[in-house]
């Protein structure tokens, strides 16, 4: 048994002003004995519209950077992992890369996952300001289970979640910033549902809260079960996993077995 603790909390524009604050839950979520504590996309700092592609590259750091190095040198003093995300420098002018990573208690980084799926719909444009990475890491070994990496809109591409759980996955973890509008908290809970249903395994989706997002933060058992809504609370949720439920529901509804890949094609990473 495994306790993940979630962050759902509305981040600053100034990354100065987040650290104190993500750090605070670290050593919070270290207190109340989580293995792991996962952050929503965007808590490095929130990207208003008005905010420039130039702006945000000029904030944007590499994964050596203070921002990263402070929340694992964190994970390191609280001994605990961490999942969380960040702006990254990329090579072309004006485009960052909307990053997450995993650290282990060791304040090591062990993870590291560039968003593919940039969104670039229902009226947003993350292209314009954002490079979209080029590859699925394998999934990546942790001390509650093998964890594979998506943000936010990939929950919208079953393939990228079946590639990471024919690959090992045990839990899929989700940072991300949903957009409120219409149906789209709907959509939330069916896409967090759905992705846990057919790969028999947990999703662990910590949402960014406020601004234009819509908060509900959950966690998923590999049955489809809701194990947790944050709803529109700021702070932290608790849940407890047990690897045993992955195997066993796997046994049971054994979907990853029952795949016809003599007849539609495998993922290859």
């Amino acid at each position: 048994m495994s306790k993940i603790a979630l962050v759902q909390f509305k981040a600053s524009t100034e990354k100065e002003k987040n650290l104190p604050k993500i750090l605070g839950y670290i050593k919070q979520a270290a207190k109340n004995n989580a293995d792991m504590v996962t952050f929503p996309e965007y808590m490095m700092f929130y990207t208003p519209s008005t905010q420039t592609a130039k702006q945000v590259a000029q904030e944007a750091e590499t994964i050596n950077g203070e921002f990263v190095s402070a929340v694992a040198q964190s994970a390191k003093d609280n001994s605990i992992g961490i999942v969380g995300t960040m702006y990254e420098k990329s090579r072309k002018k004006d485009r960052v890369y909307d990053t997450s990573f995993i650290v282990n208690k060791k304040g090591e980084v062990t993870g590291k996952y560039r968003k593919i799926h940039l969104y670039d719909a229902l009226g947003f444009k993350e292209s314009n300001k954002m490079s979209s990475g080029t590859e699925i890491p394998l999934p990546t070994k942790t001390s509650v289970g093998k964890m594979g990496m998506l943000i936010c809109y990939d929950l919208r591409f079953p393939e990228m979640s079946r590639t990471l759980a024919s690959s090992g996955t045990e839990i899929l973890v989700v940072p991300s910033a949903w957009v409120n509008g219409p149906m789209k908290e709907e959509h939330w809970l069916t896409l967090n549902k759905s992705r846990a249903i057919e790969n028999g395994c947990y999703v662990i989706a910590p949402d960014h809260l406020g601004h234009v997002y819509s908060g509900r933060s959950l966690a998923v058992d590999p049955y489809g079960r809701i194990l947790l809504d944050m709803k529109k609370r700021q702070g932290i949720g608790y849940v407890n996993i047990s690897l045993d439920k992955v195997h066993e529901i796997r046994k049971k509804l054994p979907l990853l077995k029952n795949r016809r890949t003599d007849i539609y094609s495998d993922f290859k990473i």
